[in-house]
C-alpha cells in the first residue's frame, strides 16, 4: 500500500474513474493519504463524483510517471469520522483554503479490496493487493 501511495504522490495527478448510470466518468485527483493503515482519497460531497461513488463504489485510479503507470481497481468506502477528514487536510494543507474537517462537505474514502498493477513497456506487470 505504501508503494501505491508513494507512486500516486510522486505522479502528482492521478485519474479517478467512476460510473454514472452506464457512462464512465474520469477526472483528475491529487490526494492520497495513509491513515490508520488504509489508503484514502478526498473530495467534496457537493461534487458529482461523490454521488457517483455513493451510487456505485467500484472505481479505478490510474497514474503515469517516468514511463511506468499504475492502475488500482477498488471499492471506495466513506469514512465519516472527523479524524479521517482532518488527517487528509493535515497531509494537504493547501486544501484547507477550500475545506475543513467539519464543514459538512469534506469527504474521505478509503480503498477496499484494492488490486494495484504497476506496468511499463519494459518489464512485466507487478500486482499488489491490499
Amino acid at each position: 500500500m505504501q508503494r501505491v501511495a508513494d507512486f500516486l504522490k510522486a505522479a502528482g495527478v492521478y485519474y479517478l474513474a467512476t460510473v454514472e448510470g452506464d457512462q464512465p466518468r474520469v477526472r483528475p485527483f491529487g490526494t492520497a493519504n495513509i491513515f490508520e493503515g488504509k489508503l484514502y482519497i478526498q473530495t467534496g460531497k457537493v461534487k458529482p463524483v461523490s454521488q457517483q461513488i455513493h451510487a456505485n463504489p467500484k472505481a479505478e485510479l490510474c497514474a503515469f510517471k517516468d514511463g511506468q503507470w499504475l492502475r488500482v481497481a477498488c471499492e471506495l468506502v466513506e469514512d465519516d469520522r472527523v479524524e479521517a477528514r482532518q488527517s487528509m487536510l493535515d497531509a494537504y494543507p493547501d486544501l484547507q483554503a477550500m475545506y475543513s474537517a467539519d464543514d459538512g462537505n469534506t469527504e474521505v474514502f478509503y480503498l477496499k479490496d484494492a488490486t494495484a498493477t504497476f506496468s511499463s513497456f519494459t518489464s512485466a506487470p507487478e500486482v499488489v493487493t491490499f
